[in-house]
């Protein structure tokens, strides 16, 4: 079966220091622990407590899975995390995943979970929704 476009994009809970970085550019790396599914090119950014909002998206460039130490060394630099707050997320895991962002939008109006028409639930770390759900595009 060959890859059409997107039909979906994934919802996923920043912190909001984090989520600032990323939509002004210092941060170009978002670290997880679980790689998104292969058809995710557009990541929406929901800020978490106290901002509580839809903030911006971005575009994924690319996704890395490798060591924690190995993706340390190689984005680092670009994480916007302390060292120590990095290893100590990941703990005791054999695997790390770096998503690279590309063009970063700050939307103008922060969406509100419940102005989405699929009334997604707060993720715990990201969710997916439908690309053409009309409440993803912000006013």
């Amino acid at each position: 079966m060959g890859r059409s476009s997107a039909e979906r994009v994934a919802l996923m809970a920043i912190h909001p220091r984090y989520a600032d970085a990323i939509l002004d550019g210092t941060k170009r790396v978002e670290f997880r622990k679980r790689r998104l599914a292969e058809d995710i090119r557009t990541v929406l950014i929901y800020a978490t407590a106290p901002v509580s909002r839809v903030v911006g998206r971005f575009t994924i460039d690319d996704i890395i899975e490798a060591t924690p130490g190995h993706i340390w060394e190689a984005y680092g630099e670009i994480g916007v995390i302390e060292q120590d707050a990095f290893f100590g997320y990941y703990g005791d895991a054999a695997a790390a995943v770096a998503i690279l962002v590309a063009d970063a939008e700050r939307f103008s109006a922060p969406l509100a979970l419940a102005d989405i028409k699929a009334r997604p639930a707060v993720p715990q770390s990201f969710a997916y929704l439908a690309a053409d759900d009309p409440g993803l595009v912000p006013a």
